[in-house]
């Protein structure tokens, strides 16, 4: 199995035509992602890698009803239209790559999205992969080699790390279900919680890697969310642990802004180690614990 896509995914591209949405459609199409067509308003007719492209969502469901995920390469000050439009014409799964979304934006498509019961993972999203089945977004660039299938389900805040994560892993010779880019912006669409329970429910995901980073409060939501509602094992790193030495400056992510002792290093760590998650301390240090968590099972 898989979470969120797998080889029955239906996919659009809303932002097709853009230097990065075509660049992206071209991967994904490569990858063996179902891609059905894409939309840009004005640009209707075109083809874009053999695909048809639309002025409207609207347009395209009417053609290809069997569409369920939509992927967005639109400007910052598109997206909340982009996402409302996908949302309210039926798609069930929305995957926003765009970067630097107003906050207020944000909080309108998550709260449509709830309305409609839809998911919506990003924005600052890098994508999500299930390895040799399908992969929404630019996760793993033109090679995807870093991705095989297996039993590790990973979420990070960033969009690097999931490659790197699951590279690491690779090599040690575990695969993964699942990898979920979920970005690092202050307010997202789809938290660890949301994407943890649907690990929790899946047949092929055994243990699952959180890739973390200071700054803001999903963290510890997560911890105490785990405690209570995962069985499967929860490894987690927590990266920016040299921010303690610069207590002055704000790094990373706008979600990585530290405010308050809550969203330091040393806070979400001592979450972690609280609630029963097992903390490693230096990234690579997750083979380890993969291993052995596998080994008891």
């Amino acid at each position: 199995m898989a979470i969120l896509i797998d080889e029955h995914s239906r996919v659009l591209v809303q932002g097709i035509t853009g230097k990065e949405g075509s660049k992206a459609t071209k991967e994904m199409i490569d990858y063996g992602t179902t891609i059905l067509c894409g939309v840009t308003p004005g640009k209707g007719g075109d083809l874009i890698e053999n695909r048809p492209v639309y002025d409207s969502v609207r347009e395209a469901v009417e053609v290809f009803p069997d569409i369920n995920v939509s992927v967005i390469y639109v400007p910052p000050l598109s997206a909340k239209d982009s996402v409302l439009e996908a949302i309210k014409n039926g798609i069930s799964l929305v995957v926003l790559i765009t970067e630097t979304v107003p906050i207020q934006d944000c909080a309108v498509m998550i709260s449509c999205a709830r309305k409609y019961g839809a998911t919506l993972v990003g924005p600052s999203s890098i994508g999500i992969i299930s390895p040799e089945k399908s992969k929404v977004g630019s996760i793993g660039g033109n090679s995807n080699i870093q991705f095989t299938q297996g039993p590790v389900g990973i979420i990070s805040k960033s969009g690097g790390m999931c490659s790197e994560t699951a590279m690491i892993l690779k090599k040690a010779g575990f695969g993964t279900s699942t990898v979920v880019g979920i970005g690092g912006d202050a307010i997202s669409g789809s938290d660890f919680c949301d994407i943890l329970e649907l690990f929790e429910k899946d047949d092929q995901t055994k243990v699952i890697v959180l890739f973390c980073e200071i700054g803001g409060l999903y963290e510890k939501k997560a911890a105490e969310f785990i405690k209570s509602n995962i069985s499967k094992p929860v490894i987690a790193y927590v990266s920016g642990k040299f921010a303690q030495q610069l207590p002055q400056v704000s790094l990373g992510h706008a979600g990585a802004i530290l405010e308050g002792k809550e969203t330091t290093y040393e806070s979400k760590v001592n979450y972690f180690k609280k609630n029963g998650v097992m903390v490693v301390n230096q990234h690579h240090q997750i083979i380890d614990y993969v291993k052995s968590v596998l080994e008891k099972k």
